[in-house]
């Protein structure tokens, strides 16, 4: 038994379908899969029986024909048999931006002889540089500095700032 679906979108899905399915043969594209010409003629035979390619109303809308993933898998199908690239992770094609802008990252291959990097040494073993103690200084053996110009005393002082005034705005609410 088929669940209700309006006549008109039974009609418009069997229509894109036919048309998905005519796009392919003419050839524009690459020739379909074994499984995207299967699918083409068992969504087409479910919605000529049932009215409705799916059963599980979890899976689409009611009085859909399609379930949502029966559409997109169809708009693919349009896509390929119309000769347009896919979009996606799986289209092939990069696209500016995200992760595309990261450069390559340099590795080290294996099979390198790492003899050919190592700087050649010489027979003398060479000495580290000698490092001198730390020395504790006080804070009054430092010099001061010398001040630029002394600072009026008005600029240390904070700012007064007069009291905002208080004003009665006509046409509050009033008592009655």
């Amino acid at each position: 038994m088929g669940r209700d679906v309006d006549e008109r979108k039974k009609r418009a899905a069997l229509r894109k379908l036919r048309k998905a399915a005519a796009l392919a043969e003419q050839g524009l594209g690459p020739p379909l899969s074994d499984w995207e010409k299967q699918f083409l003629e068992e969504v087409e035979e479910r919605i000529e029986t049932y009215g409705s390619a799916f059963a599980d109303p979890l899976k689409g809308s009611d009085g859909e024909a399609l379930s949502s993933l029966q559409q997109i898998k169809l708009k693919e199908i349009d896509k390929k048999a119309r000769g347009k690239g896919r979009s996606g992770f799986g289209s092939g094609r990069k696209k500016p931006g995200g992760f595309n802008k990261r450069p390559v990252p340099r590795v080290r291959q294996l099979d390198d002889d790492i003899a050919e990097d190592l700087p050649e040494t010489t027979s003398e073993p060479q000495e580290p540089p000698v490092r001198s103690a730390p020395k504790l200084v006080r804070a009054s053996d430092l010099k001061p500095a010398p001040p630029d110009t002394p600072a009026p005393e008005t600029q240390n002082a904070p700012t007064e700032r007069p009291r905002p005034a208080f004003r009665v705005i006509d046409g509050g609410k009033q008592d009655e």
